[in-house]
């Protein structure tokens, strides 16, 4: 039986602040000298920062004393794009990466317990605040680019990302148990974007994925705290109120295929992140190694965003893999560059999140 109650508290009385102000969170007003409570809620708003599929943010937190236990919140589970919760594990491995890095960089040891009770599919993992230390100067560096991190949809500059950064994140994969390749062949990059564009139509077609899409796409001036509003894809105002309709309604494939085929074939980088093995202890490397990789991207104030159609329909990321020349598993496909800086998206306070 599940250890955990089956319910999460939702607070009523939460201010109407708006909803990227949770955005806006300050390193120097971490509780030194106040509880632990208090310690782990200020760590969390870090953890909550962590990017997800829809921006679904599906992850709950249960503080036991000196103990914060991280579940997967199945309610927000997108379940036509994502059967099998993959994409659902890897944001939650973001989220513990996050709060990784928050811990380090206040200097507190924290151990952690990977699927810790076998009898409870949900926890995904068990962290112990532990006691101060010296501090981490690389884990500090990536804390800072928290707040300065967001999944960047906008055309990127024809600036080529630096070699030495690129070197950087397939070492960053390599420590969190996953791996990273530069597609550096145009004949690959083509390959793999004729995936993706297949993908997209793949998807468009089928009205249940629209369906599924159009609920987590959100007006400009809404008060919604998760999901996607239109200015994260460039769409004005006005224009907004209209998107969950047009996606329910239309099928865009063709038109969003030939947008992505040129964003993989055009960007200055296309990466792929992926594991050796494809269970849910994968799952969780691999999105603790996302979340390093995409921070120690902006550290270089380099942008990333997700072309991931291809790994989402399960024969076409079969395809993926051996245009790759892999034996592996794919997890993600990033296409990395500079960019403007973009507004971000919505994120639910730390309370509504707790168990």
């Amino acid at each position: 039986m599940m250890n955990k109650p089956d319910f999460a508290i939702h607070s009523p009385a939460l201010p109407k602040s708006s909803p990227v102000a949770l955005w806006d969170v300050s390193a120097e007003d971490f509780p030194h000298e106040g509880t632990t409570l208090e310690k782990w809620k200020f760590l969390l708003k870090y953890a909550v920062l962590a990017p997800s599929s829809h921006n679904s943010q599906p992850w709950l937190f249960h503080i036991r004393g000196n103990e914060v236990e991280l579940y997967a919140d199945r309610t927000r589970s997108c379940h036509v794009v994502d059967p099998d919760d993959r994409e659902m594990i890897i944001s939650c491995g973001c989220a513990l990466f996050h709060l990784r890095a928050a811990m380090a960089h206040f200097a507190y040891a924290g151990e952690i317990a990977i699927l810790p009770d076998s009898n409870d599919p949900d926890l995904l993992a068990r962290v112990r605040l532990g006691t101060d230390e010296e501090k981490s100067a690389e884990e500090s560096i990536l804390f800072y680019a928290i707040p300065k991190r967001r999944t960047n949809r906008q055309p990127f500059m024809q600036d080529p990302v630096p070699p030495s950064l690129l070197h950087a994140l397939s070492d960053a994969a390599r420590s969190e148990n996953s791996w990273l390749e530069v597609i550096r062949t145009e004949e690959m990059r083509h390959s793999l974007a004729e995936l993706i564009a297949e993908g997209d139509r793949r998807q468009w077609a089928n009205k249940s994925f629209r369906l599924e899409l159009a609920a987590w796409i959100h007006p400009n001036r809404g008060w919604a705290r998760d999901g996607i509003p239109g200015y994260a894809q460039g769409i004005e105002d006005l224009i907004s109120y209209a998107g969950p309709l047009v996606v329910r309604t239309f099928n865009m494939g063709e038109g969003q295929a030939a947008m992505d085929h040129e964003l993989a074939t055009g960007s200055p980088a296309l990466v792929v992140l992926g594991t050796n093995n494809d269970t849910v202890l994968d799952w969780i490397h691999a999105g603790q190694a996302l979340a390093r990789v995409l921070l120690r991207a902006r550290v270089e104030d380099v942008w990333a965003s997700f072309l991931d159609q291809a790994i989402e329909v399960p024969d076409l990321r079969t395809r993926f893999a051996t245009a790759m020349g892999s034996t592996s598993y794919p997890q993600a496909c990033l296409r990395l560059g500079f960019s403007a800086d973009v507004k971000p998206t919505p994120r639910r306070d730390v309370e509504e999140m707790l168990i």
